[in-house]
């Protein structure tokens, strides 16, 4: 029996890298293929952006031409102008100083006429104040002579007239000074006043003269001669506010006498004569 010998085996040992590694080697990978997406993605942007700074200088420099292109076709009708007119750039210029400085002047006009304006406007509002107040004064003279203008009303109406004993009615007879003013103011005839003592001589009234004979004013009677026309008359026992009528002149004339107050050997009245009755001669 033959006994065979084997052939040794051989065995093939192939290493294997460790997982982590692996892993780390994987990351690795698409971190840096992210990164190629991304500079990809920048450099397009960037070269669109290259594109349009290219395409905004090209715009700014057509616009920069044409602005120069403007700015010399104003030069030029500048120029154009100034010879059409006869005029030099120099002389544009004073012209342009000059219209600069008439502007401020009639700014500075306009501002004076403003301030000239509010003054006026104040002194308008004081002068319509003063005229407030005059109106106001002007009311209350208006409402005193309407006051005034009733006491008259009312005055003539308490005066009254009277039968006299030439058979003559009297005219209006006033009984104390207030009412003679107002019956002189009426313009009707002419009056004057007196005051008469017993024992005095004659007063001359006017044109007639009066005396005082006797006065008894317990009674409120008195008695009176009256002088005219060369004669006397004597009015005996009168009594105070009657009328005393006489005749006197050479186309005979009614005059009347009204005594309103008396006091002891005292009378106190006025002689009423016609417009027309011949005045008293003043003596110098």
């Amino acid at each position: 029996m033959s006994i065979r010998e084997s052939a040794p085996e051989t065995v093939v040992v192939t290493p294997q890298a460790p997982g982590w590694l692996v892993g780390l080697a994987g990351a690795g990978l698409a971190l840096a293929l992210g990164a190629l997406i991304w500079a990809y993605g920048l450099q397009n942007h960037l070269a669109a952006a290259q594109q349009g700074l290219t395409a905004a200088d090209q715009r700014n420099q057509a616009l920069a031409e044409k602005l120069e292109q403007t700015n010399d076709r104003m030069r030029a009708q500048g120029q154009m102008l100034g010879q059409s007119v006869g005029l030099t750039q120099k002389q544009l210029e004073e012209k342009s100083n000059q219209l600069i400085a008439a502007q401020h002047a009639a700014a500075a006009s306009t501002a004076r006429l403003a301030k000239a304006q509010d003054e006026t406007n104040k002194q308008v509002a004081s002068v319509q104040t003063d005229v407030s107040s005059v109106k106001t004064d002007v009311g209350g003279v208006k409402t005193d002579v309407a006051t005034t203008q009733a006491d008259l009303a009312q005055a003539k109406t308490q005066m009254s007239s009277m039968m006299g004993e030439e058979g003559k009615m009297s005219g209006l007879i006033a009984t104390n000074h207030d009412e003679l003013e107002i019956l002189k103011h009426r313009g009707d005839r002419n009056y004057y006043e007196f005051t008469l003592h017993k024992g005095q001589q004659p007063t001359l009234v006017s044109t007639v003269k009066l005396q005082l004979k006797k006065a008894d004013a317990k009674k409120s009677k008195f008695t009176l001669n009256v002088s005219a026309d060369d004669r006397t008359i004597e009015k005996k026992d009168r009594n105070l506010n009657e009328p005393i009528q006489f005749y006197s002149g050479k186309s005979p004339m009614l005059y009347e006498i009204v005594v309103n107050t008396e006091d002891k050997n005292q009378i106190s009245g006025y002689l009423s004569a016609p417009k027309n009755a011949p005045q008293p001669i003043s003596i110098p």
